[in-house]
C-alpha cells in the first residue's frame, strides 16, 4: 500500500506471481488461478512453472484426472523433474509422463493401486537421470525392485513404505525386499522401508551391499532388533537412522498400526486358540487401509 492505494495482483512481478502460484497444487493452478488474469494466465504456461507437479485426487470434483495430469505434464514442456501422485494413477499415465519427461528424477506414488510392478518398472527404463523413487501403499516386488535397479543405475531415495501391521502369532517375515535392495542397488544414499518385514538378516545384507547409505528409516519394522554388533554397524556407517519404535510425529501418512493373528495360522495343540470375539481388532477403512493391506506386498505367495 502507497498513499492509500493497493497494486493489482495482475501487476505482481511474474517471479513473485510464479513463487505464489507454485504453492497451490496443479489442480487449482488449471481450474482457477489461471483463470484470473491475462498476467497469471501468461505464468501459468510458463513451462518453469511446471518442473514440479504434485497432484491429489480430489473427489466429488468430477475431474477427468487422467487428461489434467497429462495437460499439467505437457505445460512442462519436457523440463518436469519432479512428480508426487496421490490417490490416482495407471500405467499408461505413468508411462506418459516418463515418455514426455526424458529429465525427471523423482516420482512419488502414493495409494496408486492401479499401477502395477510392470507398468512402473516399464516406464523407469526411459528415465536416464532419475535418481529418487518413492511407492507409498502400493505394489513393488522383490523381482521388481531388481528391474528398477537395472533401469535406474543412478538411483540414490528409495522409498518403500506399507501400512504398519504387527502380527501377534506367528510373526510374518520376508527379507525378499531388503535382499533385492542388498543385490543390485548399491548406489543408495537414502533408504525408507516403513513397515517392512525384513529381519536382522535383511537389514545386514543391506548394510553389507549399500556402502553410500546415510540415512536408513526403518520405522515400524518390527523384525528388527538393532542391538549388539548390529547397532554397531548402523552406528559406525549410518548418520541419521530411525529405528522401529522411533516417533511417527513427522512422518506424512496414516501411521497406526493394525495388530492381528495371521490369516489361515492353526494354532499347535499345546496352544491355546483366543476368542476371536474379544480379540481387540482396530477398525480400519475398506478403501483405505484395506487396499493398502492388500497391496502392500505381504500376502503376493497367498
Amino acid at each position: 500500500m502507497e498513499d492509500g492505494e493497493y497494486s493489482s495482483w495482475s501487476e505482481l512481478p511474474t517471479e513473485l506471481t510464479s513463487s505464489i502460484l507454485q504453492r497451490l497444487g496443479a489442480i487449482e493452478v488449471l481450474e482457477n488461478a489461471q483463470k484470473v488474469c491475462t498476467s497469471w494466465r501468461r505464468v501459468s504456461k510458463d513451462p518453469a512453472m511446471w518442473r514440479k507437479i504434485v497432484m491429489h485426487n480430489v473427489e466429488d470434483l468430477g475431474y477427468n484426472l487422467d487428461i489434467m495430469y497429462r495437460h499439467a505434464v505437457d505445460r512442462s514442456q519436457g523440463g518436469l523433474v519432479e512428480i508426487e501422485i496421490w490417490d490416482f494413477g495407471t500405467d499408461s499415465l505413468v508411462n506418459y509422463i516418463a515418455y514426455s519427461s526424458g529429465n525427471l528424477r523423482s516420482l512419488k506414488l502414493v495409494k496408486c493401486y492401479l499401477v502395477t510392478d510392470e507398468g512402473l518398472t516399464e516406464a523407469l527404463v526411459k528415465l536416464p537421470l532419475f535418481e529418487e523413487l518413492e511407492v507409498s501403499y502400493g505394489s513393488l516386488s522383490g523381482e521388481s525392485l531388481k528391474s528398477v535397479a537395472q533401469s535406474c543405475p543412478n538411483l540414490k531415495t528409495l522409498k518403500l513404505n506399507h501400512k504398519g501391521i504387527k502380527f501377534l502369532y506367528p510373526r510374518l517375515i520376508s527379507d525378499d525386499d531388503a535382499l533385492a535392495i542388498a543385490a543390485t542397488m548399491n548406489g543408495l544414499r537414502h533408504l525408507q522401508l516403513f513397515g517392512n518385514n525384513l529381519t536382522d538378516d535383511g537389514l545386514n545384507a543391506i548394510l553389507d551391499n549399500c556402502p553410500n547409505l546415510e540415512h536408513l528409516d526403518l520405522l515400524q519394522c518390527f523384525n528388527v532388533n538393532i542391538v549388539g554388533d548390529l547397532e554397531n554397524r548402523c552406528s559406525e556407517s549410518i548418520k541419521v537412522l530411525r529405528r522401529s519404535n522411533d516417533s511417527i510425529h513427522d512422518y506424512p501418512y496414516d501411521a497406526s498400526v493394525i495388530e492381528m493373528y495371521s490369516f489361515e495360522y492353526e494354532f499347535p495343540d499345546d496352544v491355546d486358540q483366543p476368542d476371536v470375539e474379544i480379540l481387540d481388532f482396530p477398525e480400519f477403512d475398506l478403501t483405505d487401509d484395506l487396499q493398502s493391506f492388500l497391496y502392500s506386498g505381504l500376502y503376493d505367495e497367498r
